[in-house]
């Protein structure tokens, strides 16, 4: 069987063909496109016409699956438009993924849907309710949950460890921090939406909702709100870009305050994590910025010597995994993530075609 899986982030689309025989899982080839002006159906298109085979089935990463408990579903006309009544949770995600699903709808084979909220859904009560009124389907999902769960099982195989604690820092334009116990998610920055936690290239993470209520008050209207907080907050109103290299080559002010409030919202959730989990045994780094940017992995982990971590400078530098010094308390590794090759995996078995 040969199954694509289509990953639309905010600004860019990857995609990569699988081959399953046998029960084994090869990657045939991928690709990666920016997408500007909001031009996914092009993309995809665009994408389709670069995939060598025609594919048995697609899989369409999602990012807020809602309440389904699976991590995979199939996608019909009823399912479609579940997922159109979730786009307001997600809409610098879910509504590009709403446009690549119609892209590829009269391809004739069949689509998944891969839900990155669904890693989270072992979050205990303490973790996803908020402190409000009971609201139908108002709780704290979490989300970048193929990433977190890809990273945890990579770094089970390199420890030896099946049930491991730690802590798992997907770092990118995006940006997510979970606490991982004996395998599983009990907390994550990311909310009701990914607007919450971490600072991000263009989100704000964590923010007084009195905030919201100013801004509204003083006449910004809900779409404008709207904008602002998922396209020109976080990295970008500070110092105009969300591009880290660039920020890291600056010597101006704002950019270097952007760097450091970045770092100094990650140290908050590491702590914060180490004390939840009781015994973490390592700090695991991943996504664009968290795997290829040994300075701000140093920026974070120099400061992380109270708990008993130990940064190895050489390793860090070279861009090995293991990056903290032999007999630190508190390990550290940077795992490049392959949200697609666990999502594949995941739709197989939904086919029937990973045993």
């Amino acid at each position: 069987m040969q199954l694509l899986v289509i990953n639309c982030g905010s600004a860019t689309l990857k995609w990569k063909l699988f081959r399953f025989t046998e029960g084994l899982q090869e990657a045939i080839t991928s690709g990666v496109q920016s997408v500007h002006e909001n031009r996914w159906p092009e993309a995809v298109l665009t994408a389709l016409a670069a995939v060598p085979v025609r594919p048995d089935a697609i899989v369409h990463r999602v990012v807020h699956g809602g309440d389904v408990a699976q991590d995979v579903v199939s996608i019909d006309e009823a399912e479609y438009d579940r997922l159109r009544g979730l786009t307001a949770l997600a809409p610098l995600h879910n509504t590009t993924a709403l446009q690549a699903i119609e892209a590829t709808w009269d391809l004739g084979v069949p689509l998944l849907a891969a839900f990155d909220s669904a890693f989270h859904r072992t979050l205990p009560e303490l973790a996803h309710r908020y402190a409000i009124p009971p609201t139908p389907g108002v709780r704290r999902f979490g989300f970048h949950g193929w990433s977190h769960r890809y990273v945890t099982e990579q770094y089970s195989e390199l420890s030896g460890n099946a049930s491991p604690t730690i802590i798992t820092l997907h770092l990118g334009n995006g940006c997510s921090a979970a606490a991982i116990r004996q395998g599983h998610s009990v907390d994550t920055s990311m909310g009701f939406s990914p607007l919450e936690g971490l600072l991000m290239g263009t989100r704000p993470g964590d923010l007084d909702p009195g905030v919201l209520l100013h801004l509204l008050r003083i006449g910004m209207t809900l779409e404008k709100l709207e904008w602002v907080l998922n396209h020109s907050s976080g990295l970008t109103a500070l110092a105009g870009t969300h591009d880290m290299k660039e920020l890291l080559s600056r010597s101006d002010p704002a950019a270097g305050f952007a760097v450091e409030l970045f770092c100094y919202r990650v140290r908050k959730y590491v702590g914060a994590y180490l004390a939840v989990l009781e015994g973490a045994e390592a700090v695991v780094f991943t996504g664009g910025i968290g795997e290829r940017s040994p300075e701000i992995r140093r920026r974070i982990c120099d400061t992380l010597v109270w708990a008993g971590l130990d940064l190895d400078v050489e390793r860090n530098l070279r861009g090995e995994q293991l990056i903290s010094a032999s007999g630190s308390d508190l390990a550290a590794y940077a795992i490049p993530t392959d949200e697609e090759r666990i999502i594949a995996r995941e739709a197989a078995r939904v086919l029937g075609a990973a045993s």
